[in-house]
């Protein structure tokens, strides 16, 4: 049973080779046995996940059919809501809160009959590059244990790569689900903002935040895609896109290369190894037929900046409803203003605390104009660069993240280095457009990501170039 995508298991239930039961029962062990030296889960939800399973061996036994995600064994990030289980986003501050409602792409994935099996660590409230940030433990890399998965969604990518579920959602505010992708040699698609409901994901950054599907290949993550994207009357930012892409041929595509990621300059602070791998992934579609043109974003270089400080002003007001009084973790004080003080300062780690102060100060009266307001107007800019960019080019190619995955600790002492590590990624996150990042390489035994990028809504173009890797 390892290592099966989605179609494997939907033809292996139908034919009887292995129960939906026997299937759960297989990756539950697995992950008891295994993930002690991992640590991607922070709960296992066996007793769902077999009453889940139960249903679809009966589905099978009456009906002789199954949708096809109907029995795949599944992960789930712990900032994404499941009715009846414990979804803590890694943090103190939610370490005992019950979800009372499924997030609408849960909601979608059940009425598939998918398995869950359990949430999966990330970096507190989806805030880090590394998965270290976690309140209650530290991911390590299957590929190499003594270094990171990535982040925020480190869990997730971690459990997939480590075959502990055929595959896992994530969320993506700035990289949360390519850069960890990348690290861990699996595949990660942040999609459109928009395109998948955000109802049920904890807010983060509400104008970046989006669930994404991550798996073995290209074609698992596009089929999970198509069965949690679309409108939902609970989230008024998500939309049908009415697109529907057709399918081209590679030689008739054309692959835009920046020259700010790929110039001479930009490579200075990009590993060799992944530079060499990039650039092999070019040569490839190059020598298939496709036509490879030279563009420019020439805003990139203020994107993280701008990040920054749009996400951590959207996470110090989103974060301000944890105060120690509706929910969560809460402790005395000698007066309201001190239950606030406390219960914030002791149920927040440093990473969490560090966002909101950043976010708090560019709202701030004096400050608004002089940073939030700015940083608004570039990110228009950016977003303006990427539509100019695909008016010429099909996908965009550049790496997800300027190293292979970090040793454990390396940067957890530098949060400047580490932000720098979505150097990549972020500029998509602000235009709101779809990436994915796929495997294209290994340097010094470690796991290389791609990412494509593709226009707003056509997923459908760039889940075709990806399936070229992987």
């Amino acid at each position: 049973m390892n290592n099966l995508t989605i179609k494997e298991i939907h033809e292996g239930l139908l034919a009887k080779k292995f129960s939906a039961v026997e299937l759960a029962k297989f990756y539950l062990d697995k992950i008891k046995k295994e993930d002690g030296k991992i640590s991607s889960f922070l709960t296992t939800t066996e007793s769902l996940a077999l009453e889940q399973a139960e249903k679809i061996d009966e589905d099978i036994s009456k009906r002789g059919n199954i949708p096809l995600l109907g029995g795949v064994p599944m992960a789930i990030k712990d900032n994404i809501l499941i009715e009846g289980t414990k979804s803590t986003c890694a943090s103190r501050m939610l370490e005992n809160y019950t979800a009372p409602y499924d997030a609408t792409c849960i909601k979608k994935l059940k009425e598939q009959g998918v398995v869950f099996l359990g949430k999966t660590n990330l970096d507190e409230f989806a805030m880090g590059g590394s998965t270290e940030n976690s309140a209650f433990q530290k991911t390590k890399n299957p590929a190499d244990p003594t270094r990171v998965p990535g982040g925020s969604s480190g869990g997730s990518c971690a459990a997939v790569a480590s075959d502990f579920c055929c595959s896992a959602l994530g969320s993506d505010t700035g990289g949360s689900v390519r850069q960890p992708a990348s690290f861990c040699g699996v595949v990660g698609l942040k999609p459109t903002y928009g395109a998948v409901s955000r109802y049920g994901l904890v807010a983060f950054a509400s104008s970046t935040d989006q669930v994404g599907p991550i798996a073995k290949t290209t074609e698992d993550a596009q089929i999970i895609f198509n069965a949690i994207k679309g409108k939902d009357s609970k989230d008024s930012t998500s939309k049908e896109s009415g697109i529907r892409n057709p399918e081209l041929r590679i030689s008739d595509m054309k692959i835009g290369v920046p020259k700010e990621y790929f110039g001479k300059n930009a490579k200075k602070g990009i590993d060799a190894g992944v530079v060499k791998i990039i650039e092999e992934a070019v040569k490839k579609v190059e020598s298939m037929g496709a036509k490879i043109e030279e563009i420019s974003l020439p805003h990139s270089e203020y994107a993280l900046a701008v990040y920054y400080i749009i996400t951590s002003s959207e996470a110090s007001a989103n974060l301000a409803r944890f105060d120690g009084i509706k929910y969560g973790f809460s402790t005395d004080g000698e007066d309201l203003l001190n239950v606030y003080f406390n219960s914030k300062s002791k149920g927040f780690g440093p990473e969490v605390k560090r966002r909101i102060m950043l976010g708090t100060y560019s709202l701030s009266s004096g400050y608004y104009d002089a940073f939030y307001s700015k940083a608004q107007k570039v990110r228009e800019l950016i977003r303006q660069d990427f539509s100019k960019a695909f008016e010429k080019v099909d996908a965009i190619f550049s790496p997800v993240a300027p190293t292979p995955a970090f040793k454990l600790g390396e940067k957890a002492e530098d949060p400047l280095s580490m932000y720098l590590c979505d150097i990549f990624t972020v500029p998509m996150s602000l235009a709101g457009i779809p990436a994915i990042s796929v495997p294209a390489g290994i340097s010094d035994k470690l796991p290389v990501g791609l990412q494509i990028m593709g226009n707003c809504f056509e997923e459908d173009k760039i889940f075709q170039i990806a399936k070229l890797f992987k």
